[in-house]
Parts: C-alpha cells; structure tokens; sequence
C-alpha cells in the first residue's frame, strides 16, 4: 500500500492533521504514522532524529502534520533538584528540568533511589520533554565527538 510520503521536518506552528507521539515514538527514521483524522503516512528521513516541539512532517503534496506530545505517567521530583538532577543524569536517565520540580519517565530503580536521597516523588501524567544531550541537539546515545 503507497503513503503520502514524509520529505522533511521543519520547524511550524501550523499544521493540516496531527499525530500523537510519546516521548520514545518522537525518536524515528523510518515508520508509518496515522493522523488523529485517519491519514496514514511513512516518515522515511536519512537519520533516525527527535521530533522537537514546533516541528511538522512535510509531506510531497505540502500537507503538514504536526506533533502534538502525548501525556505521559512520570515521576515528578522534588527537594534538592541540583543534587538529584545529578544523580539521576550520572545514570544517564532522560530528565526534564523545571524550576521547582524534575520529571522522568516511571523507573521504580530510581524513584527508590531519590526516595533514599530524600526526594519528594510523586506521579504527573504530562507531556515529557526532556532536554538534549549535551553533544548535539535533541537526544544522544554516544559520546563521539
């Protein structure tokens, strides 16, 4: 079966249809995807990338289809956000960093590890935007440079 084919990711704050992705389903090279609406499409980019918030698929025919970021069960942190933003990016979890409050995916390894250091852990079901890695923009898995 032929898709509208996605050419490009750029950067909008408009779109012709819409899809729902989570934090993991915004991180792809190749996969066909369905609008809210029905319309199925194959994202087919030449690098696997992060879909960033403000960013569309560009179909051939011009139609845009925007990202909207799905609510998500996460561990919302409080206390010592310094300290335990720390910890939790020594063991290289993706983290959202606010100014009263970090948020992570669920991970009961963790949620016991902040509850020993003395954190506040509770659960918030949210969009998840975590920040990117520190070699290059949106995630990263290496540390090649």
């Amino acid at each position: 079966m032929d898709f509208p084919r996605c050419v490009d990711v750029i950067h909008s704050h408009k779109s012709d249809e819409f899809v729902i992705l989570d934090y993991h389903a915004r991180f792809l090279r190749r996969k066909v995807l369905e609008t809210k609406r029905g319309l199925k499409f194959l994202v087919d980019l030449p690098k696997t990338r992060s879909i960033s918030k403000n960013e569309a698929f560009l179909l051939e025919d011009g139609r845009l289809v925007g990202v909207v970021f799905a609510d998500e069960e996460l561990l919302q942190i409080k206390g010592d956000l310094l300290r335990f933003a720390w910890h939790i990016g020594n063991r290289h979890v993706p983290c959202q960093i606010e100014g009263a409050r970090l948020l992570i995916k669920k991970d009961h390894v963790i949620k016991e590890m902040l509850i020993k250091l003395g954190a506040e852990v509770g659960t918030v079901k949210e969009p998840f935007n975590p920040e990117g890695g520190a070699y290059g923009h949106g995630r990263t898995h290496s540390h090649a440079h």
